[in-house]
């Protein structure tokens, strides 16, 4: 299974880019800026607690 990293993954473009992954069959792994506010609203449905 390929893997990816994705920083940046609660943004616009890392969203759209892991759930393309994610189709793809990859593994996919993100980073997000340590923040008090931070909207994870594009990513939520895609999140998987390991």
């Amino acid at each position: 299974m390929k893997r990816a990293l994705i920083t940046g993954v609660t943004g616009q473009d890392g969203a759209y880019l892991a759930e393309l992954l994610l189709q793809k069959g990859y593994e996919v792994h993100g980073i997000k800026r340590r923040s008090s506010l931070f909207n994870t609203d594009r990513i939520d449905h895609l999140y998987q607690d390991p």
